[in-house]
């Protein structure tokens, strides 16, 4: 039997999100015969760049940048969750509820906060947003680095910066299974759409290969209608590094405004 690597890093919380992650993964190796092989000590880029890869997910921007023409897509999740649905999604730009600024135009020279210089949803999508409103080439007085979605909200709530972008599955998962991590903020824009984080497997992989995965993605959800109901995850479509051009084109429209660097 195959030891293979299969995991989903990208949504890893509140527990009901990882434990209902978890049961689909399960689900997915068994239906291919696949034993499942501990991915501990490994990180993102050796998960994703692994020749023992099965599949797991990525963020859309890394995947056009440093990881294009070294894995294949699998697919993109259908989400049906309040403001990510139909396999898009977008950031929503957060501030506190007891903030007196209200527009982003407002923000200017506030204190930002990303999770990572890498992520589509933190940083590419909020520089879309604000490249119109710079100044010079900057639009914050100061830009923090959280390390993780879940620590750009805790930075707002504790007042240690003004202005985030969130993913909203992540921000719909936290709202439902985990309220106190989002009470006191509030939605000051929504980023444009964007494609839902897609699933990838090793560049050597066939396209008979992808569509069994696929396949069987989608079988075990509709084995598993708990799982589908925690995660509003319904179906895997398929995907291209066509869908995931856009987040390049987002890039390059900032740039094209003076506004290259998230500042």
């Amino acid at each position: 039997m195959t030891h293979r690597y299969a995991e989903l890093p990208m949504y890893v919380a509140p527990d009901e999100v990882q434990e209902a992650n978890e049961r689909w993964i399960e689900r997915i190796v068994a239906r291919l015969g696949v034993s499942r092989r501990s991915a501990r000590g490994l990180d993102l880029m050796q998960l994703w760049l692994s020749p023992q890869l099965l599949f797991t997910q990525t963020c859309g921007y890394p995947l056009m940048t440093l990881l294009r023409g070294q894995v294949k897509l699998i697919g993109r999740p259908r989400y049906e969750l309040e403001h990510a649905s139909g396999g898009d999604h977008c950031s929503l730009l957060l501030s506190r509820e007891r903030e007196g600024r209200r527009t982003l135009e407002d923000f200017h020279g506030s204190r930002g906060v990303i999770n990572d210089e890498g992520s589509n949803s933190g940083m590419n999508l909020l520089r879309r947003c604000l490249a119109p409103l710079h100044r010079d080439g900057r639009f914050f007085a100061s830009v923090g680095q959280s390390g993780a979605h879940r620590e750009s909200l805790r930075w707002l709530r504790e007042d240690l910066a003004d202005l985030a972008a969130v993913d909203s599955v992540t921000f719909a998962y936290l709202a439902r299974f985990a309220p106190h991590e989002v009470a006191g903020l509030r939605v000051v824009a929504h980023s444009a759409l964007s494609p839902c984080l897609p699933y990838i497997t090793p560049v050597e992989s066939s396209v008979e290969d992808i569509e069994r995965i696929r396949a069987a993605m989608n079988q075990a959800l509709r084995e598993l209608p708990d799982v589908v109901a925690t995660l509003g995850l319904s179906e895997v479509l398929p995907a291209s590094e066509a869908d995931y051009q856009v987040l390049l084109d987002y890039r390059d429209q900032a740039q094209a405004l003076g506004f290259a660097h998230l500042r």
